[in-house]
């Protein structure tokens, strides 16, 4: 009996002993969350890191003072020319132009075409092979290939011999936009500053291919495989550097980047780089 009433207090006493902690069942929610964050931590390591554009060497920024200061045409490459009037549009709040836009795509075709000629002039940078339609292409599309008589743009040129074509859109003279035929990456590509999926861009390249190719392929264009792309970054925070974001976009399409490399922090330091390409007629090589 003394042996059952011990064994009996001990068990009483063990029951009246504070309770062991709970082992931590995370709710369903709490793992998702944690999944999620996980997912991003390993995303965010694995993402190439950027090389945000470097600023001018302080000699070619006060050059860039100088060249604000000069009076008549600045620059002439190809077809293209900039004035003094055309060269202020790159001054801080200022709307881009057609000239401005056009003789920074020339200078895109240009380098694209020497280094066709010239690869050891690459200097370690990756140049594509692409083609430049002005500004005013993209109003000729609107009307379509037939009444834009857009057969007689490449009669010199098989843009599906090409890597990139690159089209800078003007909406309605109130904004603009990039666009690109990416035959690399099997894609049609609109790249808006303001954040807006352009359908309308799509469907404009999409014909426009297909009767390109109809026209000087003699047969439909295939586009198995091919999607529609944009993104939703970065983007401006005012209503004037949309032009200054085109540029920069068409100039990293032309060399094949992967990422985006610059933000609404860097235009300031971009208007001053683009003054110094065209006063010098020559893109830098560094981001």
């Amino acid at each position: 009996m003394d042996f059952l009433r011990r064994a009996f207090d001990r068990a009483k006493a063990t029951l009246n002993e504070p309770q062991p902690p709970r082992p931590f069942q995370p709710s369903l929610d709490q793992l998702r969350l944690s999944r999620k964050l996980k997912d991003e931590d390993i995303e965010q390591l694995l993402r190439p890191k950027l090389t945000p554009p470097v600023p001018l060497p302080p000699e070619d920024d006060s050059q860039v003072d100088i060249l604000l200061k000069k009076r008549g045409v600045i620059s002439k490459y190809a077809r293209e020319q900039v004035n003094d009037t055309d060269l202020s549009r790159l001054r801080p709040g200022q709307w881009l132009n057609d000239e401005i836009i056009n003789f920074y795509g020339a200078m895109l075709l240009g380098r694209s075409d020497d280094s066709k000629e010239n690869p050891s002039n690459r200097k370690g940078i990756q140049i594509l092979n692409v083609h430049y339609f002005s500004t005013f292409f993209w109003s000729k599309l609107t009307e379509g290939y037939e009444k834009g008589r857009l057969a007689k743009w490449t009669k010199k040129v098989d843009i599906f011999s090409k890597d990139v074509v690159l089209v800078p859109v003007n909406h309605g003279n109130a904004h603009w936009t990039s666009a690109a035929i990416n035959f690399r990456r099997k894609r049609f590509e609109s790249y808006d500053s303001m954040g807006t999926r352009r359908d309308n861009v799509f469907r404009a390249l999409r014909a426009y291919i297909d009767a390109e190719h109809r026209n000087k392929k003699k047969k439909a264009f295939d586009f198995t495989g091919w999607q529609d792309y944009s993104i939703d970054e970065p983007q401006q925070e005012n209503g004037y550097d949309c032009g200054v974001f085109t540029c920069q976009f068409l100039q990293g399409l032309s060399r094949g980047d992967d990422t985006i490399r610059f933000t609404q922090k860097d235009m300031p330091a971009l208007r001053r780089r683009m003054i110094w390409e065209i006063g010098n007629v020559k893109l830098r090589d560094e981001p």
